[in-house]
């Protein structure tokens, strides 16, 4: 029992040690010159194959009469049967018996054969392909047809079948038999190819208005882009123009929307421009890129482009070319929205073309992404465009309204708790000075110094009040600078020179008194002076 111990039990009754491999010990070869003749791999080979023996075969056997050809089939006969019954899966085998029986030209039971098959695997095509050609290589056609019937029936979705069945009636000359079969076949609305198969039969015999109807359903059933533009394709080949271009309205009306309305509308610019209708090709192109999303269409941006250098006059060439560019900008402000830059460039190109509408649209497109952090690194490139939107409704449009309302705007805009921007105020006044509206003016400055005091605001309100020569609004502007920053030396010196030079010596001694006597100045030196 012991050596049953260390038995694996996959080895039955024997040991490790009986099933162990030994392998002849590697002999260490003593003299390593090289022997006087060398042999080849190749000789070595030739020699084996010399030395094989003949393989035995049976003997061959003459059948002489009719009894040994009925034992011969008997006996072939037996062994099918028998494989048969061993692998009845196997599709191999059976069409091996069923075409050995149609060798002994023994048709009806090749037939039983077939149809026994069939039985077993009725799904699997290549039976009844195969079963159909034997019964065309044998000339029953009725049988044949009848095959073919019932595959088509059982297996609707396999093509293959449908296409022979139909090439058979066609080589048969009955073209009514073929058109029959592929009106069964159309009703399962096969693929696009099955349909082309049957437009180009139509036209293999000359039946313009069959395959036009044919399309109609074609298009019905596959309402692709490519399919209509294989159905105006075909008109065109007909000479049928305006057919062809109701053809490419019917799609365009159907497919503007579509993913691949592209293509649509350039093969429907191309016809028109084969018709040599190029403002209508024209239409076309700009119809399709106002309505079809950049990204999909830089193809036709290229094609419109090659369009207008051909037909197009200077006007319109250029007009493809900021197409172009456009849709270049269009792709960096969609990829960063923030880039302030891309959206200059953009906004230069558009004043360029001098498109009112369209310039002010990116216009309030670009103003429309605030920065995300209320800093004013961040707001710097910012605030140009509106100031570019500002004076470009001012003087490009001449729409003083619009024009207010963009300065209005943009002041609501800024966080003025946190920073502002002192140009934007001045900038908004004198807009409002030069439409003579000092109210206006006023108001704004006196905002400004409401909300957001700057020595730049100061300044400014107080040599626009000087110029108007109105001298109790400067020092009452005066005391406000000096209120809001007493230590600010430039002021007070300012101030009092403004009333000497209004002859009012004791003021302005009294203003340098106030001012030496403040606890911190910046600049004491220009005091003193």
């Amino acid at each position: 029992m012991s050596s049953s111990k260390d038995a694996d039990p996959t080895l039955g009754y024997l040991t490790r040690k009986d099933t162990e491999v030994k392998l002849p010990r590697p002999t260490r070869v003593k003299n390593k010159t090289p022997a006087p003749i060398q042999i080849t791999a190749e000789q070595i080979l030739r020699e084996a194959r010399e030395r094989q023996e003949a393989e035995i075969r049976p003997p061959k056997q003459k059948i002489t009469d009719s009894t040994e050809l009925g034992e011969y089939r008997l006996r072939k006969r037996k062994e099918f049967e028998d494989l048969i019954r061993r692998v009845r899966w196997n599709v191999s085998v059976w069409i091996k018996y069923a075409q050995w029986e149609e060798s002994q030209k023994d048709f009806a039971r090749a037939r039983s054969v077939w149809e026994r098959a069939l039985e077993v695997d009725y799904k699997n095509h290549t039976l009844w392909l195969k079963y159909a050609e034997v019964e065309m290589k044998n000339k029953f056609i009725n049988h044949a047809r009848n095959v073919w019937d019932r595959a088509v029936a059982l297996l609707p979705r396999v093509d293959q079948l449908w296409y022979k069945y139909i090439h058979m009636e066609e080589m048969l000359g009955n073209v009514a038999g073929a058109r029959q079969v592929f009106e069964r076949w159309m009703k399962w609305m096969p693929d696009q190819q099955g349909w082309l198969s049957y437009i180009k039969f139509e036209l293999r015999y000359n039946e313009i208005e069959r395959a036009r109807e044919i399309f109609e359903r074609f298009v019905l059933c596959h309402p692709r882009v490519g399919a209509w533009i294989r159905y105006a394709k075909f008109e065109m080949k007909n000479g049928e123009v305006p057919r062809a271009r109701a053809v490419y309205e019917r799609a365009v009306d159907r497919l503007a929307d579509d993913e691949e309305a592209e293509l649509l509308f350039v093969a429907f610019a191309e016809f028109e421009e084969r018709c040599k209708e190029a403002e209508r090709a024209r239409c076309i192109y700009k119809f399709a890129l106002d309505h079809i999303p950049k990204g999909r269409a830089e193809d036709l941006y290229r094609k419109f482009v090659a369009f207008e250098k051909q037909y197009g006059d200077r006007e319109g060439i250029e007009d493809a070319i900021v197409g172009k560019r456009r849709f270049q900008y269009e792709d960096e402000v969609r990829k960063n929205p923030l880039n302030y830059d891309s959206w200059f460039d953009y906004i230069r190109l558009e004043e360029s073309v001098g498109n009112k509408e369209r310039t002010r649209e990116v216009y309030e497109r670009a103003i429309a992404n605030v920065p995300p952090a209320e800093e004013k690194r961040y707001w710097q490139r910012y605030i140009y465009l509106w100031i570019n939107y500002a004076l470009y409704e001012e003087l490009d449009t001449g729409d003083m309204e619009r024009t207010r309302d963009v300065y209005k705007e943009c002041l609501n805009q800024i966080p003025h708790q946190k920073f502002s921007f002192a140009k934007i105020w001045l900038l908004a006044a004198q807009f409002e000075i030069r439409q003579l509206n000092l109210k206006g003016a006023r108001q704004i400055l006196g905002n400004a110094i409401g909300k957001a005091p700057k020595d730049k605001i100061f300044k400014k309100y107080i040599e626009i009040e000087l110029q108007l020569g109105n001298i109790d609004r400067c020092r009452k502007l005066y005391e406000k600078y000096l209120e809001w920053s007493p230590e600010n030396c430039y002021a007070w010196s300012k101030y009092a020179e403004l009333e000497r030079s209004l002859a009012e010596t004791e003021r302005a001694r009294a203003i340098f008194e106030l001012a030496i006597a403040q606890p911190a100045l910046d600049m004491p030196e220009l005091l003193w002076k």
